[in-house]
Parts: C-alpha cells; structure tokens; sequence
C-alpha cells in the first residue's frame, strides 16, 4: 500500500477518491491511463540471514465489474502500464520507506509483458531491468509513467490494425531478435 501511494502522489492522484479494493487496477492517472503497482524490498520485517531475491507476480486476471457483481470471462493484464517499486537499501541500519530517494521505479507498458517469451506469470529483476531499460527516480516517475502510457496506447492501436498482426501474434521468425548484450 505504501508503494501505491508514493505512486499515487508521485502521479498526482493520491486522495483524488477512496481506494476501491476490487478496482481492475490500482491507479488512474490525470490522462486515464490505468496502472498497476507492484512492491519489493530486499530487507523484510523478519529474520532473513541474506536480502529477499527480487520478483514480482504479474498473472493475466479476470476484472470484477462491480455493476454486474460478476468477473470477466477473459484473463488478461487489466492495466495499461505496470509500475514496479523496489524499495532498494539492503541495510537495515539506513532503510527508510518513506524516503522517496530509496526507492526504484520500473515503469514498463503491459504489452511488453504480454509479449514477452519468458514467464508470463512472474519477473525477475534482471529481466525487469532488462525490459524496463533501467529505473528512474520518484521525480521522474510522472514522466514515465505518461511515455509507458503513450507507448502502450500505440501498441494496441497498431495491434488493431488489420493489415499487422500484433507483435504477440507474429511468429517468432518475424519478431525482433532479443538482444543478449
């Protein structure tokens, strides 16, 4: 919940309406783009003889329409970008969740999970550095968070188009070889 509100006020939303416990997605940011937050530290409130190894669960889901009390009959990611919060001190001397300043962001548009090859229920943090291109910072959180959006809004649109398949339904011979740089 903590990770959630840092986004929230990193977006500018926190305290905009009461969380809804059952919304298909965590945030709504100022230009309607729905996010998701996920949460990791190193360093947990219980004895650890070594620092938490890093992954986050990301499984496709059914939405709940709260109208219709009923779940959708598809399971897929229901945000449009994923917001993954590292907190990332692994001493517990320093570790401090309300500084801003600990914390990593990975911002990441949901179909780049969606059309990733590996495990669609989980990340690693390497693969998430990978996917991500690296972290930003609390200051830079909007800003990216706004460029996941854009860039998953131009996905799905090129994903609509009838005359291109969607990178997730070409075949691997025609999608972009991964780098292993």
């Amino acid at each position: 919940m903590l990770a959630e509100y840092l986004v929230a006020q990193a977006l500018g939303v926190a305290g905009d309406s009461p969380r809804e416990e059952w919304a298909a997605c965590d945030l709504t940011a100022i230009d309607g783009t729905r996010v998701e937050v996920k949460s990791a530290a190193y360093i947990q409130s219980w004895h650890q003889d070594r620092p938490s190894r890093i992954t986050f669960r990301v499984p496709k889901t059914r939405a709940w329409d709260k109208e219709t009390n009923r779940q959708s009959e598809d399971a897929r990611r229901q945000a449009d970008v994923y917001v993954f919060a590292l907190l990332a001190p692994i001493d517990q001397t320093i570790l401090d969740p309300l500084d801003v300043s600990q914390w990593e962001f990975f911002v990441v548009p949901t179909m780049s999970l969606d059309n990733r090859r590996r495990s669609q229920h989980s990340i690693t943090l390497p693969s998430l550095r990978e996917l991500a291109g690296g972290s930003v910072g609390f200051s830079n959180l909007r800003g990216a968070v706004e460029e996941a959006g854009k860039i998953q809004r131009e996905l799905a649109a090129k994903a609509m188009q009838p005359d291109s398949p969607s990178p997730s339904r070409q075949s691997p011979s025609r999608q972009p070889a991964e780098s292993s740089i």
